[in-house]
């Protein structure tokens, strides 16, 4: 019974898969897929009905083998490129199928060999080498499938599930077969005699997943051909040391103890170099990407990861320039970054920085070089700092008039402009990775896009800012109206008094209550001013170059009754000003150092010029303010940490020398005061006029 079980399993293997095929042709066969799988059904039936005949280790059942699971990775390989043209001709599957095509080839050379009579060393040797391209194959046929089903479209999976069963189930079983044929195993034999019933148990399976094979679609992902890829690697690296072996087999030497130790010595290099350097790390996957794959990006997983990391909402999110800077790092892997936008002025400060190196981008001295924002909110390109510094070759961005505060910073690598419907919102500056590639056309397209994606949140955020300011101004106007309902009243009421005094003066009682009421009115408005700020009234004057000695010592006399103030510098300098706005802001400034500054702490108002500006710095030596105030409260309206504050003072003064054309810098520090500069154009020296002789 035993002697016949090879040929009946693979008799009955035999009919089965012919039986598949002629219950195949009842359809018309037009469709490639479908002439290959009846083309792979046919070549497995006389596959088997030759191993029936002549015995599994003959040379035309092992040729007749060599053909099938050619059929076969046909069949898969169309499946797999057929379904999308483009994901089809990704390079790690051309390396996957090229090389099982290799493996085939070279199988089939070694058949065809085989056919001729030859001598038994050489045939032996043949042999051998044959059972080991059938086991890197059988390995490699089961890492396709892996592949094929592992990203096949859920409507899909149905259909194929049970043929990509019966498939793995085949390979499966030779990967093993050959495997104890190699090492010589007495169970080789047991398993050469039942492939047949293990060929024909599939059958059924390839009716019934085989029924829709026209409907089957097979789409691939980076992640599945990274995975195969790797797979293979782990199969190559055991074929080789097979074939190591086994021509190492009689030399004579042990050379398992040399191997092991070289093999331990290299894989301990490769991971004392890998691991700990993120360098190595980041080289190792750009050339991955660059050499096996046809796009860097997975834009799919990279726009859900962005969207997600902008909209993320709680308690313990961070805020939305630092969500915005840390969505462009994850793209490009940059340890960090800095959000510039500029003020009303035209200068470029920093609104927010995530895990930024210490720099000069982080200061508020930062100024944009001429023409730099409106060229970038022009052109919307992409900032390749290192092109402009001539790393990689010819600079390509050096046009774009990048200022050289930006680009004398070694840690700044990547520029990204924030536009929304045409406006420049900011600019994300990232920092360089630790492998510091080119970045190229790839690069250039996903971060513009996710730069327009960025700049709508950010304008959403400044509009619902604005909208935030706008009912604060609101509620003011609404308490303003009630004051001044309560102010007419009063009015009303002195009114009446005055004409009364006319007629009663005389009267000592009248002037007692004349007395009484005039004190309750004037505790009343001196309650109705308590509730209101200084406003500034609506004018249309504009700025003209003026002296700014009588104007700043104007400022300092009205508040230098209740604190020392001195005027330090140069005060006979020109600047183009508003005068009335500027004496202004310079008192609401002073009255903040003031009231910041302990008794017997002067405060100071230094006066300095440079070629272009002349800047007026009031000093303090109050308690300061850190970063995180100054960045989102000292300039908010209506936020005061004063009890009777009104929270409007250094807004209206940024708002009134900013319409002057100029700027305002704070630099504090908690416990070593505040320094408030105003940067104003300066104006050319007054004309002394020239002296006529008689």
């Amino acid at each position: 019974m035993n002697a016949l079980l090879p040929f009946w399993s693979h008799a009955i293997a035999a009919a089965c898969f012919l039986a598949l095929a002629v219950w195949r042709l009842r359809t018309p066969v037009r469709e490639r897929g479908d002439r290959l799988l009846l083309v792979a059904y046919v070549l497995t039936a006389v596959w088997a009905w030759l191993s029936a005949i002549e015995g599994y280790a003959a040379p035309l059942p092992m040729l007749a083998e060599t053909a099938r699971n050619l059929a076969w990775i046909g069949l898969l390989h169309s499946l797999s490129t057929t379904a999308d043209e483009d994901l089809g001709q990704q390079r790690g599957l051309r390396w996957l199928y090229g090389a099982q095509s290799l493996v085939i080839g070279l199988q089939l050379t070694l058949n065809l060999m085989a056919l001729a009579d030859l001598p038994v060393d050489t045939a032996t040797a043949f042999h051998q080498t044959s059972q080991q391209l059938r086991m890197v194959m059988a390995a490699g046929a089961l890492i396709i499938i892996h592949n094929l089903y592992g990203q096949a479209a859920p409507s899909s999976r149905g259909p194929i599930r049970l043929a990509m069963f019966a498939l793995a189930l085949t390979w499966g079983y030779d990967l093993n077969l050959y495997t104890f044929a190699y090492l010589e195993s007495p169970l080789a034999a047991g398993l050469f005699a039942g492939r047949g019933i293990i060929v024909a148990a599939t059958m059924p399976l390839f009716a019934i997943g085989g029924a829709k094979g026209q409907d089957w679609r097979i789409q691939l992902s980076r992640t599945a051909t990274f995975q195969s890829l790797s797979l293979l690697g782990i199969c190559g690296y055991f074929a080789m040391m097979t074939v190591l072996a086994t021509a190492l087999k009689g030399s004579g030497r042990d050379w398992g103890q040399e191997l092991s130790i070289i093999g331990v010595a290299l894989l301990s290099f490769a991971a004392l170099v890998l691991l700990p350097s993120a360098r190595a790390r980041s080289w190792a996957k750009v050339k991955l990407a660059k050499h096996f794959f046809e796009h860097r990006y997975d834009y799919r997983a990279e726009w859900l990861r962005f969207t997600g990391t902008i909209g993320r909402a709680g308690a313990d999110a961070a805020p939305l320039g630092e969500r915005v800077i840390q969505a462009f790092a994850d793209i490009v892997e940059a340890p960090g970054g800095v959000l510039l936008v500029a003020d009303e002025s035209g200068a470029i400060d920093p609104a927010a920085s995530w895990r930024w190196p210490d720099s000069t981008l982080v200061t508020n001295e930062s100024r944009s070089a001429p023409g730099f924002w409106d060229t970038i909110e022009r052109e919307g390109r992409v900032l390749d700092l290192d092109s402009v510094r001539g790393r990689w070759g010819t600079p390509r961005d050096r046009a774009t008039a990048v200022p050289d505060w930006l680009i004398g910073d070694p840690a700044a690598w990547v520029g990204v402009p924030l536009i929304h419907h045409e406006r420049l919102i900011g600019l994300v500056v990232l920092a360089a990775p630790d492998y510091r590639r080119a970045i190229d056309w790839e690069d250039f397209d996903l971060l513009r896009t996710a730069g327009r994606q960025a700049a709508s949140s950010l304008a959403e955020a400044h509009g619902q800012e604005a909208l935030t300011n706008a009912q604060r101004f609101e509620e003011f106007n609404r308490r303003f109206a009630f004051i001044l309902h309560d102010v007419k009243n009063l009015v009303s009421q002195l009114s009446l008094l005055s004409r009364n005094a006319e007629r009663h003066a005389d009267n000592p009682e009248f002037r007692a209550d004349m007395v009484a009421t005039l004190k309750s009115s004037v505790g009343k408005m001196n309650d109705l001013l308590a509730r209101l700020a200084p406003q500034a009234g609506q004018r249309s004057e504009r700025a003209v170059p003026t002296p700014l000695r009588d104007l700043l010592s104007s400022a300092i006399a009205a508040k230098r009754r209740d604190h020392e103030v001195r005027l330090l510098g140069d005060a006979s300098v020109r600047a183009i000003i508003d005068p009335l706005a500027l004496e202004q802001a310079v008192g609401n400034l002073l009255q903040n150092a003031i009231d910041a500054s302990p008794n017997g702490k002067t405060v100071v108002v230094r006066i300095t010029r440079s070629d272009d500006e002349i800047v007026i710095a009031v000093i303090d030596q109050g308690i300061g303010m850190d970063a995180e105030f100054i960045r989102h409260r000292l300039f908010q309206p209506f936020a005061s940490t004063k009890a009777d504050g009104f929270g409007v003072g250094a807004f209206e003064a940024r708002s009134l020398v900013a319409a002057m054309g100029g700027r305002l810098t704070v630099t504090s520090a908690p416990g070593k005061g505040s320094t408030f500069s105003l940067h104003l154009p300066a104006a050319q020296p007054a004309a002394v006029p020239e002296r006529k002789s008689a």
